[in-house]
Order: C-alpha cells, then structure tokens, then sequence
C-alpha cells in the first residue's frame, strides 16, 4: 500500500502522523510511503532520518495527496486538505465530528473512508488511541493552569502548591478517566488539595485505592458540581463520551459564580466542552477571560509537547496502520470490530451511531457501506 504523510496545517501543530521508525516498519512489510518535506522537522524527525526508513520526499501536500492509498495524519483535516481527498482512500487521524458539523460535511462530500483514533476501540470499554493523547493532555492541564492562575496571565494570584502557612489551591477535576486521571496525578505531585468528581462509582472506587487518602472523590450530582466548582481555584473539565458531543455540566451561571482569577482548562474541548462558555482556542491565542474567569481551551494541547505527543501517538497508532496497510483497509476494517469502531464516515455516509445522532444525521452499518 501507499501510505502519505502529510506535514499539519492546522495553528501551532507540530506533530506528525508518523515517525520516521514506523516508517521504517511499514517499508520492511512492503509497503511504500511518502512523506511531505519538513512534516516532522520542527521536532528533529529530518527529511534525511525519513528517507533513511525508506520513505520517498515529496515537495507538496497536493502531490501526495494525489497518489496515496492511506493518509495518516495526527489532526483534523483543515478544508484546503479536504478538498483534496477522494472517494479510494483511507484517512486515518483525529477527527472529533460530533463537534465540527461543517467538517463531517466535506468528508461526506470527498466519499472518503475516515477513520478516526478517537473512537476506535479495545473491545473492554477503552479507547487505545485517544488514551496516549488524554493522558498528554491530562498532565499538561495542570501545568497550564498554575501558569493562568499567576496574576500577570490574569488569575487570582495562588502557587498552586501553597507553602508553609498559607492553604494550597484547590484543584476539582470533572470526570475520572484516562485524562482526570493523570491531570489529578499531576495535581497531587504539586501539593494541591484535588477533587475528581465522575458519576461511574467503580471508576471513583479504582481511584480511591490507587491514591488513597490524598485524592477526594466525589459522585457527579447537580449540587456536588457546583458547590466544588464554586470554592475552586482550578476546574479541569475532562469529559468524554466517545464520538458524541460533551454535556455541558457547567453552565455560565455556575461560571460567574466561580472566584474571580480562578481558572478553566476545558480538555473536553475537542468535543464541544463542558463548560458552557467554552470556545475553542489555539496556541497562538490560548486564553481569553469571560465571567471574570480566565478559560484555556486549546483544541491541541499535546501539539505543544510535539515530540513527547508524537511518539507516544505512534507507539498506540503503529499496530492499526500496520493492519490497514497489510490487509488493505476495506478487508482490515471488515475483519477488525475494534477498527471498525473508528469508521466514522464512509463513501457519503455517517457509519459511527453517536456522531450521526450528534449531527442528527442518519447512521448506516459499516459492512453495507464497505462491501459495495
């Protein structure tokens, strides 16, 4: 198979959809791979160390584009990629439709089969390629909000940590996965007093004997939200259902009821948010302060940690780009259920059930479609 990937496009994106040694194992299977010029060069992945795994160099996103089977990438496609798929190929990436109606749209319009990482599945409940990525994005939610909580980026003024005498911030993190849970990892190793709050009991069970006495968990009602995000320093929304849009928990109401300075960093903004005054933001621009609360919604936030984030993306992705090279990925989308599970549109139909009732949009059966 012939396997493109193509430098990102998308504001402050700096990963790549593949490294330069799972290009190297793909050419060992026989299969051929092109990579655009410079794709992973801003994180030391050289023209050279790619043509060293076997990969051919190709000057323009528009060239390979035009001759590969299967695109591999690491973000949504932006519109001027869109407007170059077609109808024979795979693309493989993150998608999050359920959030972005206009880009399900061109999809839809292109016929391509897209498949993306965010809903494919493990066959126990997990999402293998949307778990390196969260936890990522877990950790790094910390970092950025002490950064926003110190009073030059607008937040109240509090060390996250506290010291001798003085009480540490309070950090309430929404949701218990993969994502709350290495944000509260996070949270703890800076000495801050942290709350996650999720509504699967099991999962705050797993919690509590994992950390002990150092985390509290709570069960997600209406008043436990708001009385925690109330007396919050910190609020880490980090919510998922997979493929559909993330429920609003917090409204703006709850919002200006916050404290002044405190501060929101919505993971779930990929999605469409849970906090009602989420808007998507971008590295370049990362904050902005609504309800006199200061918001990061950056929609990437593993692009700012590239190589870390590429790597780890790679080691999870590697085995389903294998399967989609070696079998084709009509045959390898057939054979494998948790593959199939990624499928979100295909040849004009929406085939994923929850992106279709995010985008009141009919659903059609995976198979129907791929055995035409």
């Amino acid at each position: 198979m012939l396997i493109g990937v193509p430098k990102e496009v998308k504001v402050h994106e700096y990963r790549v959809g593949l490294t330069p040694a799972s290009v190297r194992e793909l050419v060992h299977r026989g299969h051929k791979v092109v990579v655009e010029t410079g794709a992973g060069a801003a994180i030391g992945f050289t023209d050279g160390a790619y043509e060293a795994a076997g990969a051919g160099i190709l000057a323009r996103a528009a060239d390979l584009f035009a001759v590969a089977e299967l695109i591999v990438k690491v973000k949504e496609p932006q519109p001027e990629e869109v407007a170059a798929l077609r109808e024979d190929q795979a693309l493989f990436t993150y998608l999050h439709l359920a959030a972005d109606k206009r880009l399900a749209e061109g999809l839809l319009a292109a016929g391509v089969a897209a498949i993306g990482y965010e809903t494919v599945s493990d066959g126990k409940g997990g999402l293998p390629l949307l778990a390196p990525m969260s936890e990522v994005a877990g950790r790094m939610a910390v970092q950025v909000g002490a950064h926003c909580l110190e009073k030059e980026q607008g937040g109240i003024g509090v060390l996250l940590g506290g010291v001798p005498g003085v009480p540490a911030a309070k950090v309430v993190i929404l949701g218990g996965g993969v994502a709350g849970t290495n944000a509260a990892r996070m949270a703890m190793g800076m000495e801050a007093t942290v709350i996650v709050i999720d509504r699967n009991l099991a999962r705050l069970y797993e919690l509590d004997l994992q950390f002990g006495a150092q985390l509290h968990t709570l069960y997600a009602t209406m008043e436990t939200i708001e009385h925690e995000v109330k007396a919050a320093d910190l609020v880490i929304g980090a919510v998922l259902i997979a493929g559909a849009a993330t429920p609003k928990l917090v409204s703006r109401e709850l919002v200006r009821a916050m404290k002044p300075g405190s501060v929101i960093v919505d993971i779930s903004i990929d999605q469409g948010g849970c906090f009602e005054t989420s808007r998507p933001t971008t590295h370049a621009a990362p904050t902005y302060v609504e309800e006199g609360v200061v918001h990061y919604c950056v929609t990437n936030m593993p692009a700012a940690v590239a190589r870390t984030s590429t790597v780890a993306l790679n080691n999870a992705t590697l085995p389903f780009v294998l399967a989609l090279a070696d079998r084709g990925w009509r045959q390898a989308l057939l054979e494998d259920a948790n593959l199939r599970e990624g499928l979100n549109v295909c040849r004009g139909r929406v085939i994923h059930k929850a992106v279709a009732r995010a985008l009141d949009l009919p659903a059609t059966e995976a198979a129907r479609v791929l055995e035409e």
